[in-house]
């Protein structure tokens, strides 16, 4: 792709054409696609075709080196709905903490949009499901007016932004990219399906044809996610509020893959990040920036309150548009997710990835229920390794046990395939990665390393024995690799059949 500039200052982000313009209030549109990792076409991914979003990059600014602070939906929304880390406002296991209030004066960052005069839309008529999903792990509500106390919504409204909303702020998720019933669905219905043949796999799964057959499925969802970018930018259009309106969009957390969702390495924190919109000069930016830069990139730009605690930065300069200096680390965090219990942390620089596991006597495959059903490349792995045709480095997801600590050079093995801890050439890295990490935690709350010892597993029912006593011909399909679509309906049977059993056990 022809970038017309190319920068390594993380906030050289946006240079308006003049100060004038940057002091209106714009409009602000956050486009979050579930699961969503760097394969988008105009970040190199072959085999796939996003129009739109290309565009977007050719007159705006692409982030190659965006993270999110952790590889699971809830703990990463709740840090950028906040705009600061979860692990400090004890919002970093999965699913946790739905009824408990925001603590230590930690309000929304919608609370200070709305205070900065802003109306506060959630998801888009005209999207898969509506794009209204919130998932953070404290108290709220989708709407409603918010005091912490006794009021805990975080939007004014749904779906639709009009002229008479501005200045708004609206955050639309594209759910399609996300595992669901509707992937051979959408798969089946594009014009264009990707060829298996074509997809780049990397070197961490087999060359087996039922993981082609997935991964050009997953860049499937990802073509139908652009053609939806395509539909908000020309509502935007049509309704004459594309010349006062910044658009960011990102991904949640990684790709829904192994080694990605739920796991530290890059595939799994590495997301796409754009910003576009009117007087924003085409950019690269290759240095660390966080989702959470994107929080405070937001409340700066509407001329709202910047909160002292807040974790981000914001990207740029609103008055002057000069560059603010880069991140020379990023903290990631994974905790619970669902039914498994963990703990592990990350701290990156621009060349290498350290990883500390707190619980190194579990492994990466824990034979997580949700994986059961939707990671069919789990399948393979787990086949071809009773048949012993696995190669050491797809081997390595697959260990009984992880180590204490993971040390990757980023430059050298972007696939993160070889462990570098422990090589006494690397000793003293190894040592300045600790003392990042140790930097930061001293620097910061994490409630997860306070918590290890009393949590509690999410009971997430037993869909998967259900389906193998009642529907075992279509177990055997997802075990030999095939997609799910029918997990919905799995789930709610199953549900029902143990109310049943409880009942009758009474």
């Amino acid at each position: 792709m022809n970038r017309k500039i190319k920068v390594t200052t993380a906030a050289a982000f946006i240079g308006m054409t003049t100060a004038a313009q940057i002091q209106q209030k714009p409009n602000i549109l956050w486009i979050m696609a579930e699961d969503m990792g760097q394969d988008l076409e105009c970040y190199g991914m072959k085999a796939v075709r996003t129009p739109n979003l290309n565009r977007m990059v050719e007159e705006g600014v692409i982030y190659r080196a965006a993270c999110c602070t952790a590889p699971i939906s809830s703990p990463s929304r709740s840090a950028m709905m906040t705009g600061v880390h979860q692990t400090v406002i004890n919002a970093h296991n999965h699913r946790s903490n739905r009824d408990v209030p925001l603590g230590d004066g930690v309000k929304p960052i919608t609370y200070y949009l709305r205070e900065a005069g802003y109306t506060c839309i959630l998801g888009n008529s005209n999207v898969m499901n509506k794009g209204r999903k919130t998932d953070c792990n404290f108290k709220h509500t989708p709407l409603g007016e918010w005091n912490g106390k006794n009021k805990f919504g975080l939007f004014d409204k749904y779906d639709e932004f009009t002229p008479e909303d501005q200045p708004f702020f609206a955050q639309v998720q594209l759910v399609v990219t996300h595992r669901g019933d509707w992937w051979k669905r959408v798969t089946a219905g594009s014009e264009h399906p990707v060829n298996p043949d074509s997809v780049e796999l990397p070197p961490y799964l087999p060359d087996d044809a039922r993981v082609r057959r997935q991964w050009a499925s997953y860049l499937d969802q990802v073509e139908y996610m652009d053609n939806e970018v395509g539909m908000l930018m020309d509502e935007l259009k049509r309704k004459g509020m594309m010349d006062n309106t910044i658009v960011f969009f990102i991904g949640d957390n990684g790709r829904c893959e192994v080694k990605g969702k739920g796991y530290l390495y890059e595939p799994g924190v590495k997301i796409p990040m754009i910003a576009w919109g009117k007087g924003i000069r085409p950019s690269e930016v290759k240095e660390l920036v966080s989702t959470l830069d994107i929080s405070a990139t937001v409340l700066d730009l509407a001329g709202a309150e910047m909160p002292d605690y807040l974790d981000g930065k914001p990207l740029f300069d609103r008055a002057t548009g000069k560059a603010a200096r880069g991140r020379d680390t990023f903290y990631a965090a994974r905790d619970n997710w669902d039914e498994i219990i963990d703990c592990m942390r990350s701290i990156n620089t621009e060349r290498y990835k350290y990883i500390r596991n707190y619980m190194p006597e579990k492994g990466w495959d824990e034979h997580q229920q949700y994986l059961e059903f939707h990671r069919p490349a789990i399948h393979v792995l787990r086949e071809l390794k009773k048949d012993g045709r696995l190669s050491s480095v797809q081997m390595q997801f697959m260990e009984e046990k992880k180590p204490a600590e993971e040390l990757y050079d980023l430059r050298n093995d972007p696939h993160e395939t070889r462990n570098l801890a422990g090589l006494p050439q690397y000793e003293n890295v190894l040592k300045d990665m600790r003392f990042r990490m140790d930097s930061w935690q001293k620097r910061h709350k994490d409630c997860g390393l306070k918590d290890m010892d009393r949590r509690v597993p999410e009971d997430m029912g037993d869909v998967r024995g259900y389906v193998m006593r009642n529907y075992p011909e279509e177990w055997k399909k997802l075990t030999d690799g095939e997609i799910c679509d029918k997990y919905k309906k799995f789930a709610s049977e199953a549900r029902k059949d143990s109310k049943k059993n409880k009942k009758e056990k009474k």
